[in-house]
């Protein structure tokens, strides 16, 4: 028996990069994974892959019509959800005077507005479970920034001050919230980056997104005395940043 054995997942961004690595994962410790995705092909070819009862399932996460049918279809089809992965992102580059603001409101839209619709959609699947476990991938970039990712920063930074609220409201209900924070992760959103990218971190190389996905089981299954916590998995960068030293000069 696995660890998640008559556990009901949805992973969101789960056709590919870190949600693929995963569902992959949470299916071979037992739980039913749903890949939401808009990517549909990938999705049911990940679902055929993994066997049992997964299954992949087209999910905008930007609508709110579309995780009311979600989690209605899986809660038929499943049972009640006890796990939740916020993975799906989306980066657009560009400066604040460059980017439009069509393209920030889309970063904005999937990046924080659908995991706050995912977490509202699925709350009352998690109490019909007994409970759960909610985990948002953030970012490095929810924690720190760089020029050019504004709109993705911003987004990632909410979403930490989100699941901090979400696991205070939410834990009367026995459900845990956390968030994840990778650095450079070899996934295709990285994929123009060269190997100089990681060459200053104290770990100098991309990390994997099966590093990740573990990162996340231990989240769901074993750091059952944590809440609101911030899980970072960076190569080391922040180990070298200053400290911030404030004066009453």
């Amino acid at each position: 028996m696995g660890r998640l054995s008559e556990r009901v997942a949805i992973v969101t961004g789960g056709a590919g990069g870190i949600g693929a690595a995963v569902a992959r994962l949470l299916a071979s410790e037992g739980a039913d994974v749903v890949i939401a995705d808009v990517r549909d092909a990938e999705g049911a070819r990940l679902a055929a892959e993994l066997g049992g009862r997964a299954r992949g399932l087209s999910l905008d996460v930007s609508s709110e019509d579309g995780w009311r049918r979600t989690v209605a279809e899986v809660e038929r089809d499943l049972g009640p959800v006890s796990v939740l992965v916020n993975n799906a992102g989306i980066a657009e580059w560009g400066s604040m005077e460059d980017q439009s603001l069509a393209s920030f409101r889309r970063v904005v839209d999937v990046n924080l507005q659908g995991p706050w619709l995912g977490m509202r959609a699925v709350a009352p699947s998690l109490r019909r479970a007994g409970g759960g476990v909610i985990v948002n991938i953030s970012s490095l970039a929810g924690l720190t920034s760089y020029a050019g990712i504004g709109s993705y920063a911003a987004s990632k930074w909410g979403l930490r001050g989100l699941t901090k609220t979400a696991a205070l409201e939410l834990a009367p209900d026995g459900v845990r919230v956390c968030s994840v924070h990778p650095g450079a992760i070899r996934t295709p959103m990285t994929a123009g980056f060269g190997d100089a990218y990681t060459s200053g971190q104290p770990i100098p190389r991309f990390g994997e997104p099966e590093e990740v996905a573990r990162m996340v089981l231990f989240i769901i299954a074993d750091a059952t005395f944590s809440t609101g916590t911030e899980f970072v998995l960076d190569g080391g960068i922040l180990a070298g940043q200053p400290a911030v030293v404030t004066s009453d000069d």
